[in-house]
């Protein structure tokens, strides 16, 4: 069984994949609300995103409440560049035989820009074959350490990830351009962290947020902005280029 957490959908896409290649099944791990049986299970996987070079604090939640099994267990970071130590740091809840980084289209753009096409498109042809080698790798039972941990890891999993968490994690820059806003509720109904609430159709932030920024790239009109330099930028759906 494959657990995922994704933000803005390159983690699904990879746990769907390694699923079907496996013959196995994928779970999102916000849909779940009771514990899963995992006792009859021949291999436990985990797939998610990298946030501040750190695991994201709801898979680390989930994990630490999961009951240890005795199976061969993987864990698959998906980042844009570097991960960091991050996949050292889950080790240290639930063991894992085996651990992947895959690299995957930048989706954090608050503070960037979309990358060209051009480098998205290579990033998933890259990936499908990481994917494959991946998959046998584990039919195998490999134990497998290929991770890009990138310059400065320790200090980027620890200090800039306590950062992040403490000061970057805020959803006040968070606001809508009622102009733009259909009032269709997507963002609402498709936020793991349950944060955002229609108040006469139009979201509105509470605190506790995971800056997934799943509502800001999969509005469908744009419409949802983080402080003041997001309105012209074009947003990230990996659905738009596979």
């Amino acid at each position: 069984m494959i657990l995922y957490f994704s933000g803005t959908g390159n983690s699904k896409w990879v746990a769907s994949l390694l699923a079907k290649k496996l013959n196995d099944k994928s779970y999102d791990i916000c849909t779940i609300d009771d514990e899963i049986d995992l006792s009859q299970e021949k291999q436990i996987g985990f797939v998610f995103p990298v946030y501040a070079w750190n695991v994201p604090e709801v898979m680390l939640k989930y994990v630490k409440k999961m009951k240890k099994q005795d199976v061969f267990t993987f864990a698959i970071r998906t980042c844009g560049a570097d991960c960091g130590k991050a996949l050292k740091h889950l080790s240290k809840l639930y063991h894992l035989d085996s651990s992947y980084s895959i690299i995957m289209s930048n989706n954090y753009l608050i503070a960037s820009k979309i990358e060209d096409l051009s480098v998205i498109t290579k990033k998933i042809a890259d990936a499908k074959n990481e994917i494959d080698t991946i998959a046998s790798e584990i039919t195998a039972r490999k134990k497998v350490y290929r991770i890009h941990e990138g310059s400065l890891a320790s200090l980027k999993s620890s200090i800039i990830n306590w950062g992040f968490n403490k000061f970057a994690r805020s959803t006040k820059p968070f606001h809508v351009n009622k102009q733009l806003c259909n009032q269709c509720g997507k963002c609402a109904s498709m936020c793991p962290s349950k944060t955002i609430e229609l108040i006469d159709g139009y979201p509105m932030w509470h605190d506790q947020c995971y800056m997934c920024l799943r509502c800001f790239n999969h509005c469908p009109k744009n419409a949802i902005q983080y402080g003041k330099n997001t309105e012209n930028k074009k947003r990230y759906c990996l659905d738009e280029y596979l």
